[in-house]
């Protein structure tokens, strides 16, 4: 049984979830939790998310109208309240330091959260690979991590794309991700891909489109 420990506010629908996990096994930066919540009647709902930190059980939820699961997440459960919580989960969308000198990631939305753990885990490790960051999202407002993004830090770039609306004098003109987005890079690189299926499809797309290899494309999606 974990309990919630701290949080913090992202977007206006999204909020960051820190638990206590006693017995907590560790795990890897990209792999997922499942989160079980039970009504006093019985009644239960299991939703996976996204692991955002490599070094503690942090979960960044955006709120879903009329979810079953995410309402309660992210508007009502309190620090000291309990959760069933089962994992860690998944070990092929992983990234462990010194796998490579180059990585692609690609994100939408709330696809940042998996990304966000490996771009910590790199931080944290202190590695010298060099990772590309591109994330989608409808306008500003709408990025998660936004302060943490902001900070430079070597051997990371971060490209914000936005779909509807950008800020005043933003190079780019909103729209949706393109080929040209995804900027230069080796072909060979690791490439991690995760957000909504559509988004993820169409960059899966753009990158075998731009000679990388299949074998090192790895995609996570939702809805």
């Amino acid at each position: 049984m974990a309990r919630l420990a701290e949080t913090r506010r992202e977007t206006g629908t999204a909020r960051t979830l820190v638990f206590d996990v006693p017995g907590w096994p560790g795990h890897l930066a990209g792999q997922h939790v499942d989160v079980r919540l039970t009504a006093p009647d019985g009644y239960a709902a299991q939703r996976s998310y996204s692991l955002s930190a490599p070094d503690r059980v942090e979960l960044t939820v955006q709120r879903i109208p009329d979810g079953e699961v995410s309402p309660y997440l992210t508007d009502v459960l309190g620090v000291g309240d309990p959760v069933e919580i089962r994992g860690p989960v998944g070990g092929w969308f992983v990234w462990r330091p010194g796998a490579g000198p180059d990585v692609l990631l690609i994100a939408g939305g709330s696809g940042i959260a998996p990304l966000m753990a490996m771009v910590r885990a790199r931080r944290l490790a202190g590695s010298g690979t060099r990772f590309r960051l591109v994330y989608s999202t409808r306008t500003p407002g709408d990025v998660f991590y936004a302060d943490e993004l902001r900070r430079p830090e070597p051997g990371l770039d971060v490209t914000h794309v936005y779909t509807r609306a950008a800020p005043d004098g933003w190079p780019r003109p909103p729209g949706r991700l393109t080929v040209d987005d995804l900027g230069d890079g080796p072909p060979d690189r690791d490439c991690f891909v995760c957000g909504p299926t559509g988004f993820v499809e169409s960059a899966a797309d753009m990158l075998l489109a731009r000679g990388h290899d299949p074998r090192r494309i790895k995609t996570e999606r939702f809805g």
